[in-house]
């Protein structure tokens, strides 16, 4: 639809603008054609009316399904139309379906609205009538569009995965299950891809780890336990998946061979031969359900296994048989069928005021929480998960009470807030607390540039490889990697170090005092879920000694640890 443009009176000033785009991550864009394009639209737009962009805000990597609060630069940008003195009029948008998803413009467009800021697009030939219903018709159009696109490249890379791993049995990518490793088969078949030096990967058996899969199912068809199999492996010094690859499980100890490790051996069909891929699958689910506007978050959810897609022939060498795969399967239903019905895995819905916060004063695992009879218990079971290693001596099983906690817990805290006790504890903060280390801007700068080049270096020599202009090609890779030079240049002069730490000032202790004993003042009555939420925020961790039957408190409040105290369980 045409609209006539607004004209600027004689002698008045231009318009000046925001820009602001959005690259695809779904179909994998080059950031900086795609940056380049929605520019020349916008510009398009306004520069006949005499506008000019003096602001740009242009995510790269941001889904267009998530809202404009959690995407980088559009956040920035909303936060830029709060400021008065802003320095820009109005904002254009090249592409609307890049940059509104779903109801996404009506949710944005109010603000606008209250901050007296314009919003130009191509497709209304100029800005945006809140008061128009043909506008808004429009819009609403677009953010559809949008979706629809997203999700019919969600559907057509599905169904390429599920035809590349049913039809060809081809590896799909990810770290190769434990007992293989991989190998190179040749060039990736997208010309786009062997361009850019990818290949492909298939699965062969690993020389040490390979046999130890085979002694886990024969061990485990001879009628040893799960725990029993990962207690034998561990005797006989065999390093766990975690310890076997410890560059992709800093998360993990890799001190021992737990169930969990013995089970996943045992369940995963790839080591038939077979190449299955859908076992997991991401969801979305709502980041708040209060709160539909957030957009979603991704989980990762195991599916079952009807939704398994299987190779039609084998795609690697296997290691353990068909029949071998098959007897396993049959023997872990059997053990997991109590009186005729099978076990079925129930999500917790209780409430743990000290969530993720209890560890084991003798293993330093964090303890998990368990209801009994309706009290709320934190538990450390490690001899029953973990093979014995390294000659841990711990209990069979060691258990705390939370409401034995709780009261001791928020007695500590209201005694370091306490208007008497006050004094001393901003004096102890005084002491010890400084602020978070700042970081160096030119840094940050120079190692984000860095990065930014060597994409654009890559894009740029498979464009060449695809048949480009080599002198356009060329000249490109030329400024870039003059670009690189000089940021790598300003990491060599030193200029990388971060900034000291800044002590906080005593006024600035007091204001955080003062902030905290008013929570504080409210923790006894709050409710669960709030109060785990106070303990998250004051940084805290419980540590169990089972011998003594004691807890040592610490809260950290985001900086080096302030507070301490140790409280009797019971009392």
């Amino acid at each position: 639809m045409t609209q006539e443009l607004p004209q600027l009176p004689a002698g008045t000033d231009a318009i000046t603008f925001a820009f602001y785009g959005r690259v695809s991550t779904e179909d994998n864009q080059d950031p900086e054609s795609s940056h380049g394009w929605q520019l020349s639209r916008a510009q398009a737009l306004i520069h006949p009316r005499g506008g000019r962009i003096v602001a740009e805000f242009f995510d790269v990597g941001e889904s267009r399904s998530m809202p404009w609060q959690r995407r980088r630069h559009a956040n920035r940008l909303l936060a830029a139309l709060r400021n008065p003195n802003r320095g820009f009029d109005a904002v254009v948008i090249g592409e609307p379906h890049r940059a509104f998803y779903g109801n996404q413009f009506g949710l944005t467009l109010p603000l606008f609205v209250h901050y007296g800021v314009q919003l130009w697009v191509p497709e209304i030939g100029g800005p945006i009538d809140p008061d128009n219903e043909a506008h808004e018709l429009v819009m609403s159009v677009f953010g559809g569009m949008s979706k629809g696109e997203r999700n019919r490249i969600k559907l057509r890379v599905r169904t390429a995965m599920a035809s590349q791993t049913k039809l060809e049995g081809r590896f799909l990518g990810g770290r190769p299950p434990y007992g293989y490793t991989l190998e190179t088969l040749g060039p990736h078949p997208n010309p786009a891809k062997a361009a850019d030096g990818r290949h492909l990967h298939g699965l062969i058996p690993h020389e040490h780890t390979a046999p130890i899969v085979q002694r886990i199912f024969q061990e485990f068809l001879d009628g040893y336990g799960l725990f029993a199999i990962a207690e034998r492996l561990t005797t006989d010094d065999i390093p766990s998946p975690s310890a076997q690859d410890p560059a992709r499980n800093r998360h993990r100890t890799g001190i021992a061979w737990s169930k969990s490790a013995v089970r996943a051996i045992l369940t995963n069909p790839r080591y038939t031969g077979q190449q299955v891929w859908n076992r997991q699958r991401s969801h979305e689910v709502l980041l708040d359900v209060d709160d539909v506007a957030l957009g979603h978050t991704r989980v990762m959810r195991w599916n079952t296994e009807a939704q398994w897609v299987r190779s039609d022939r084998p795609a690697h060498i296997p290691i353990i048989d068909d029949e071998t795969f098959e007897l396993a399967q049959e023997l872990l239903t059997r053990r997991r069928t109590v009186k005729g019905t099978a076990h079925r895995q129930h999500r917790t819905r209780h409430p743990y005021v000290f969530r993720g916060v209890v560890h084991c004063g003798v293993c330093q695992r964090r303890m998990q929480g368990q209801y009994s009879n309706g009290v709320a218990y934190y538990r450390c079971r490690y001899p029953q998960e973990y093979a014995l290693a390294n000659q841990i001596e711990h209990p069979r099983n060691v258990y705390l009470r939370e409401d034995a906690l709780v009261d001791p817990v928020d007695a500590w805290l209201a005694h370091l807030f306490d208007p008497t006790q006050r004094d001393h504890t901003i004096e102890m903060l005084t002491q010890t607390a400084t602020g978070p280390a700042g970081p160096d801007p030119t840094r940050e700068a120079a190692n984000f540039t860095i990065a930014e080049c060597d994409i654009k270096l890559q894009r740029y020599r498979a464009a060449l490889e695809a048949g480009a202009d080599p002198a356009v090609v060329t000249t490109w890779i030329a400024q870039v990697e003059q670009e690189r030079a000089a940021a790598e240049a300003l990491l060599a002069a030193g200029l990388g170090t971060a900034t000291r730490q800044r002590r906080m000032s005593r006024d600035e202790i007091s204001d955080l005092v003062a902030g905290l004993a008013d929570a504080i003042a409210i923790l006894r009555r709050a409710d669960p879920a709030d109060k785990a939420e106070v303990y998250r925020q004051l940084g805290m961790r419980l540590t169990y000694d089972p011998e003594t039957q004691t807890v040592d408190v610490q809260t950290n409040v985001g900086r080096p640890p302030w507070g301490n105290g140790t409280c009797r369980r019971g009392t």
